[in-house]
């Protein structure tokens, strides 16, 4: 760039072109609107699917966001439906409210891809994708391994119209989760050989690979939120299925803190640790007790918002998760993409808690510093008054 550039006209270029026309910037670009605006705040719809697409884009304006993060369930994104009319109506909907969409997410459909499908996926899964379904758990008798697996695949083909989909509407990130076959060996007793674990994350690379694929294809990324249940749920896990997938470059992560604090995990190192593959920023605060509580890390079979448990989550701001941290940590990292409010408290009014969560995240963000600050003390570059 040259010294005559109007650097105003710059950053509402970029502006745009981040949110409106949902383009990557070139890197040196990205990191020059990093030094000067702030990041979108958007709100994910997947807790408010009782509210129809309308009614979550009209409040979440009045709740002071930038935009939405919109869930594949419900009305808010349904793939199947998502030719380039639907796509286009959508997009006018949000720009009616003057809101923009940089992600949709697939957490339901994408937990079966995985999982050892059993009676509690109906409930999270559209009837097209649970067809005939299954009435027992794996350890029952009677189970039908036939009907589990032609689930997973078609939760696999729907990810991958996900994809196709993505791309229509002008979005390059799809959020969601992957599942896994070897949760239930999260504690090794009886021990678990290592092959066991390995082919866990075989399973995962071979149904998850064909997906990347079509991501790549479409240039649209997934992003993983890294969470309990899933193939990836803290710095170690989430390391292992990089490499089960051979780092394939449509596969990163939708970094969320609050899935992370309370097992112990340092949330902000994994945000230097995958810099390039954070894709996605989930703002979700979590609590977790100084002090023994009835119920520990691994929730005691106990409800959410109960007082004997170890931790809680939290409107953003109110819990643990230390957050400027973590936005400087995104600002070291040139992360310039939306910071998307998942918003879960059980004690609060969830209106309140989404307008406050919206309010925080616009005060706690800033920008990256454009200056070494002491270099100011060297006389060659200070600046003297003329005569």
């Amino acid at each position: 760039m040259s010294a005559q550039t109007d650097w105003g006209s710059f950053l509402l270029d970029c502006e745009r072109r981040l949110l409106y026309a949902h383009c990557f910037l070139t890197e040196y670009e990205r990191q020059f609107y990093l030094l000067f605006m702030a990041r979108p705040i958007t709100l994910f719809t997947g807790q408010w699917a009782d509210l129809s697409c309308g009614e979550i884009v009209q409040k979440a304006k009045e709740f002071g966001y930038d935009g939405l993060e919109l869930a594949c369930w419900g009305d808010h994104f349904e793939v199947d439906k998502a030719d380039a009319v639907y796509c286009q109506a959508k997009r006018q909907l949000l720009e009616s409210y003057g809101m923009q969409c940089f992600a949709i997410s697939t957490h339901l459909v994408g937990q079966a891809v995985c999982d050892n499908i059993d009676p509690r996926h109906e409930k999270i899964l559209p009837p097209y994708i649970w067809g005939e379904g299954v009435s027992s758990f794996p350890w029952q008798p009677g189970y039908d391994y036939d009907a589990a697996e032609a689930i997973r695949q078609r939760a696999a083909e729907e990810v991958k119209k996900t994809a196709v989909a993505a791309k229509k509407f002008g979005v390059k990130i799809v959020n969601g989760f992957t599942g896994s076959s070897i949760w239930p060996l999260i504690y090794s007793f009886p021990p678990n050989a290592p092959e066991h674990v390995r082919t866990g994350f075989k399973d995962f690379a071979e149904r998850w690979g064909p997906i990347l694929d079509v991501f790549q294809a479409n240039g649209v990324k997934f992003a993983l939120e890294v969470h309990p249940t899933e193939i990836a749920f803290d710095i170690a896990s989430a390391e292992r299925a990089l490499e089960a997938v051979d780092r394939h470059p449509a596969f990163g992560f939708n970094y969320d803190p609050s899935h992370l604090g309370y097992q112990g995990v340092d949330y902000v190192e994994f945000i230097h640790k995958f810099k390039e593959r954070i894709f996605h920023v989930h703002m979700k605060d979590v609590y977790w007790h100084d002090h023994l509580r009835e119920a520990g890390v691994f929730g005691g079979h106990t409800d959410f918002h109960q007082p004997n448990r170890y931790w809680d989550f939290k409107s953003v701001g109110r819990g643990k998760v230390d957050f400027e941290r973590i936005i400087r940590a995104l600002n070291d990292v040139g992360y310039s993409g939306p910071l998307s409010v998942e918003w879960e408290d059980g004690g609060m009014d969830r209106d309140h808690g989404a307008k406050e969560s919206a309010e925080y995240c616009k005060r706690i963000d800033f920008p990256a510093s454009n200056i070494v600050f002491d270099e100011q003390f060297d006389k060659d570059k200070q600046s003297f008054s003329e005569g």
